[in-house]
């Protein structure tokens, strides 16, 4: 379901490029600097969900396929 969302709103979560979004339930529900950051801010709102929790890579770390 999380990469699902990925896959969907790839162009949407640009914006977030460098930075790691913790994912409940579909949608975006933190942004942080890092992944324990994402995860805590997640957690407090989100106690008992699921939480997957990505990197976006910025322009610079993306291997293009060729």
């Amino acid at each position: 379901m999380e990469t699902e969302y990925l896959l969907k709103h790839s162009e949407e979560i640009v914006r977030y490029s460098g930075k790691c979004i913790a994912i409940v339930k579909g949608k975006i529900v933190a942004i942080g600097d890092d992944r324990v950051k994402a995860y805590e801010e997640a957690r407090r709102e989100y106690p008992k969900e699921k939480i997957a929790i990505f990197y976006i890579p910025t322009e610079e770390e993306v291997v293009p396929l060729l």
